[in-house]
């Protein structure tokens, strides 16, 4: 699988952020966006995620050497700024509804419950409710619902922000086995995830480039 996004352009009102943007990846790539605030980031990885229509342009999970396509949004995971779980809801119930929700993508199998919380380091408190837990504790669980459903695009906004060196180690090691096993990542973060050989992409407004440097 390939995701390919050509001559894209968003708007935020009425104001157009970037134009013309354009990038490929393979399974097994990952790529990092930089770029100063408001240049964007955020916005492209909706698009890609398809939570915001483009105002041109078109992104799409690619298969079968272009014979096949998909709405990138059919292949992804997006773990946003807000980590999507009903604070009274226990831990095992927000996870079971995204489980659910989201289902695996064709020819993977997500984790058990119980297998994401431990993978994330906190499988002996999933029977707590969300709103209990601490800011960092929430983070975490957020990042267990990219493992519940298998996904081969992980759309990431910030992940690690806020979180200690931990769990930076931590999430950087689930998004290193997710690229081994072909999976696909794109990243927009402030800070370095580890990630060997990533792609960057800075956005700066209406000009980017895209670089083949480590991120």
């Amino acid at each position: 699988m390939r995701l390919v996004a050509e001559n894209l352009a968003a708007k935020r009102g009425e104001d157009l952020i970037f134009v013309n943007v354009s990038f490929q990846l393979a399974a097994g790539e990952a790529m990092v966006l930089t770029g100063r605030n408001g240049s964007g980031k955020s916005t492209l990885l909706r698009v890609v995620a398809g939570l915001l229509r483009p105002e041109r342009g078109r992104v799409e999970a690619v298969f079968r050497d272009g014979r096949e396509s998909r709405p990138a949004r059919e292949v992804s995971h997006y773990l946003g700024h807000r980590n999507a779980m009903k604070q009274e809801l226990t831990v095992i119930e927000n996870l079971a509804f995204w489980q659910a929700y989201l289902g695996d993508f064709e020819g993977g199998e997500g984790r058990s419950i119980a297998a994401a919380a431990d993978a994330v380091g906190l499988g002996g408190i999933t029977h707590l409710p969300f709103g209990y837990l601490s800011a960092g504790q929430q983070r975490r669980f957020a990042m267990a619902k990219l493992l519940v459903a298998h996904r081969p695009v992980w759309i990431l906004d910030e992940p690690t922000a806020a979180l200690d060196a931990s769990a930076d180690q931590m999430f950087a090691g689930l998004v290193h086995e997710h690229l081994a096993n072909g999976g696909i990542a794109i990243a927009a973060t402030h800070q370095p995830l580890g990630l060997k050989d990533a792609k960057t992409l800075v956005m700066k407004g209406f000009e980017y480039r895209e670089t083949g440097e480590m991120a």
